[in-house]
């Protein structure tokens, strides 16, 4: 790879970490072409984006960004790395879990996951993950609480004004 390459690799990786406040660094070392196909389109239909790149490479983007802000997941960068960025915290760790299950393996495995600035460090992390609630999934369980005595209220106050006009 000349220099240049190298440098539109390391721009093209700052430009998702950027975009996306959440990532999975994995091992896919040992996976056939076969299967890290199937992993891909996997990840296309969740919008999952997954990228393999270079290890040096992804450790310069996430320097360039911030190095102190990603220091945890440096260590994580050895071996065969794929990156999978995603809007979503946990959609990522559930099709990890689902490949997995489906070929009988322990890869890919989870070296490392961002997720909105928390890093979660080590494949024993990929339960904890799948089980993250999503922005969505918190906001809907807030307005549930919020609703029920709102409507509880409402009914009260419509009841107690009806009453007096009679």
């Amino acid at each position: 790879m000349t220099k240049e390459q190298k440098n539109e690799v390391i721009e093209l990786l700052k430009e998702k970490f950027n975009q996306y406040n959440n990532f999975y660094v994995t091992d896919t070392e040992s996976l056939t072409v076969e299967q890290i196909g199937k992993l891909r389109r996997e990840c296309f239909n969740k919008q999952v984006e997954m990228k393999v790149a270079k290890n040096t490479l992804i450790k310069k983007a996430l320097e360039q960004i911030d190095g102190e802000k990603y220091a945890e997941v440096y260590n994580s960068l050895h071996k065969v790395t794929a990156l999978m960025f995603s809007e979503n915290p946990k959609e990522p760790a559930l099709i990890l879990s689902s490949f997995r299950k489906a070929t009988n393996g322990a890869r890919p495995e989870l070296k490392a996951a961002f997720i909105n600035g928390d890093v979660f460090v080590g494949d024993s992390n990929l339960k904890t993950l799948e089980k993250i609630k999503t922005k969505n999934e918190l906001v809907g369980e807030v307005i549930g609480l919020l609703q029920s005595p709102a409507k509880r209220v409402l009914a009260a106050l419509l009841h107690h004004h009806e009453g007096k006009e009679a």
